[in-house]
């Protein structure tokens, strides 16, 4: 595969996760190629596992384990919710992930879309207390999970307990993901469930960096339990739509915010 032609695999990929569909007529327009190399580019790009072509088009692959897991599940009533806003943020924070990177991923839908967005990575190792994003990578060349044990919290598909703890706390991973129930640049990064907290925690503890990942919903919102306060999140990555006044506050405090 020459250059040109990885370069254009890639700009598919992210196209489809971001948006969740493409078609072969906006794609050949875009990337100003012909139709009959972007149809190529799919058969090659889906025989790699990459993406599902569709008729004129293709679509995200998703894992057909994670789909029955998830069927009825408040956790992918959730994942409905925001949806574009939630690929664009995934997508930005998967572009952190480097090759021969370890991370730690939490449980929130956002990281599951994230754990989406890194079929493209290599010799990545994940830790994790989530089921949907452990079957997510399962299939993935490339790329290691060690779901961390312990108690399952019913259909949000969380694993939590001491046993999940001990787990993460003998690790530590590059970068850490999670999601949040709250963001306020006063009050911090805030949850609903404490049990969950505690894990999100423990993964900041044993992270080089820590990055925050929620749509512009979380802001004005604070939640019962507290994941972190400001000072402690290295980057937060939001959409467009984030209070500005909170955002401006955050940087103020010293931590990065991209609004994408």
């Amino acid at each position: 595969m020459n250059k040109a032609t990885a370069s254009r695999d890639q700009l598919i990929l992210e196209e489809v996760l971001r948006t969740g569909s493409v078609s072969v007529e906006e794609l050949a327009t875009s990337l100003v190629v012909s139709s009959a190399t972007i149809r190529r580019d799919l058969t090659d790009l889906e025989q790699q596992g990459l993406l599902r072509r569709v008729r004129g088009g293709a679509v995200p692959i998703e894992s057909i384990h994670s789909d029955l897991f998830l069927q009825d599940s408040l956790f992918k009533e959730a994942m409905r919710e925001h949806q574009a806003e939630k690929r664009r943020i995934a997508l930005a924070a998967a572009e952190l992930v480097q090759d021969g990177d370890t991370i730690a991923l939490a449980s929130s839908t956002t990281v599951a879309l994230l754990a989406r967005s890194l079929r493209h990575r290599k010799k990545i190792s994940v830790v994790t207390n989530n089921m949907n994003v452990a079957l997510e990578l399962s299939q993935r060349k490339g790329i290691s999970v060690l779901v961390a044990g312990g108690y399952l919290r019913g259909n949000r598909f969380s694993i939590v307990g001491p046993a999940t703890l001990d787990t993460i706390r003998s690790i530590k991973v590059d970068k850490a993901f999670f999601g949040m129930s709250g963001i306020d640049p006063v009050r911090g990064f805030t949850a609903k469930n404490e049990d969950e907290a505690v894990v999100n925690r423990a993964m900041i503890g044993q992270a080089k960096m820590t990055v925050a990942i929620g749509d512009h919903s979380k802001f004005g919102t604070v939640a019962r339990i507290l994941v972190c306060p400001p000072e402690e999140v290295d980057l937060l990555i939001t959409d467009t739509g984030a209070d500005e006044a909170a955002v401006a506050r955050f940087e103020e405090m010293g931590t990065r915010v991209w609004q994408v």
